[in-house]
């Protein structure tokens, strides 16, 4: 997601994706047009005898609308602050709080493995929805019956809020809901297996929800029912890796220095192409005529070159010179975060200034496959020299 900086809490960055900019209008003007029938759920609900003719007269609805959307995304990052509090006490440093179109995220640094720690992680921020929708009804109560508008706002605010920690709360994985149910299946299961279960309960949820929004025409639930469903594969994912990659080091599964294919900086492109096609290799280390590492060289770049160019184009004047690099004892499951956050395929693996290896996705892959197979990483230690 793209997003911007507008603040901190605590040492918290908070951002705003570009999504949020769209999704605000949208919400003041779906709140606008159900000022009328919001203040007869308020009248009927909470006794709040408000009129409708000021509420719907002019622009006030747009006024309203605009407020309330306001007023629950602020309720949002109160809801992750309290997730983020309670995370930082337990030593999981936040890296930021982002709101987004379908909310708010808090971004862990890492998930916490203790089953009490997550469960009272996860609880905290609807705990916050709930009270914020006292405090909110608690000011509702206060304001007098002459600010009919600040209590319309209070009130849709003390109900979307009790509304937005009750809907966290259903089981749908990655939600609050479903990472309760992670940390109460975690009591008496292994973390990764707890995650497995919790994860397909909240891809039945999600296709419920999906279901239903699509019998409605309901997008936004659609909408976050695909988010449900994503999140919920995703996280899962990462969890066995993490638990068959424990012990597991770079230097059990990249392709080592011997083994490595270089090329120098004067190789030309059209020399290049013809290696990737007969090596089937995608990447390579560009080494000097001293063995010296000085960039990278991959398939995307050549792209850029056209074919009938190539023969007067080398390595030097494309290749990448800003190298991403891991140690050779950094854990697997570190190489693979890596990749995901450089957004890159491959990592150089150094010892000082020297290249002893080269990491790739498909070789973290393919190491995966190996593990879930036979338990152990020892056969892909054996395997032969793979794609890079």
């Amino acid at each position: 997601m793209r997003s911007f900086r507008i603040g901190s809490v605590f040492g918290i960055p908070i951002k705003l994706d570009l999504t949020f900019l769209l999704v605000l209008p949208l919400f003041a003007f779906l709140i606008q047009q159900q000022v009328g029938s919001v203040t007869d759920l308020l009248n009927q609900t909470m006794g709040a005898n408000l009129p409708v003719d000021p509420l719907v007269a002019g622009w006030m609805p747009w006024v309203l609308g605009f407020a309330v959307a306001i007023g629950l995304f602020v309720g949002v990052v109160l809801h992750e602050l309290g997730h983020s509090v309670v995370a930082m006490r337990y030593g999981f440093p936040i890296d930021s709080i982002t709101l987004w179109i379908f909310g708010g995220i808090a971004s862990l640094s890492e998930m916490p493995e203790d089953w009490k720690q997550e469960l009272q992680i996860a609880i905290a921020g609807p705990v916050v929805s709930i009270a914020i929708g006292a405090i909110s009804y608690g000011a509702f109560l206060v304001v007098p019956t002459g600010l009919p508008s600040a209590r319309f706002v209070l009130g849709y605010l003390a109900l979307m809020n009790v509304a937005l920690a009750l809907f966290n709360m259903l089981p749908g994985f990655p939600m609050d809901g479903g990472r309760v149910l992670r940390a109460l299946l975690a009591r008496t299961r292994p973390y990764a297996k707890a995650t497995q279960m919790a994860a397909e309960v909240g891809k039945v949820f999600a296709l419920l929800l999906g279901l239903f929004g699509l019998l409605n025409l309901q997008w936004l639930l659609i909408g976050i029912a695909f988010f449900i469903y994503i999140g919920a594969s995703s996280e899962a994912q990462q969890v066995v890796m993490k638990a068959a990659f424990e012990g597991v080091t770079v230097r059990d599964v990249m392709t080592p220095g011997p083994d490595l294919h270089t090329v120098t900086p004067d190789t030309s492109i059209s020399e290049l192409m013809s290696r990737m096609f007969t090596e089937r290799h995608t990447g390579y280390p560009v080494m000097d005529d001293g063995g010296n590492l000085v960039g990278l060289v991959t398939l995307e770049d050549a792209r850029d070159v056209k074919p009938v160019e190539r023969d007067a184009y080398t390595v030097e004047e494309i290749m990448t010179r800003e190298l991403h690099t891991i140690g050779p004892h950094a854990d697997a499951m570190e190489a693979l975060q890596t990749m995901q956050s450089e957004r890159v395929g491959r990592l150089l693996v150094v010892r000082g200034d020297d290249l002893v290896g080269l990491i790739s996705r498909s070789d973290l892959m393919t190491a995966f496959d190996v593990v879930q197979e036979t338990g152990s990483v020892e056969p892909s230690r054996r395997t032969p020299a793979r794609e890079t």
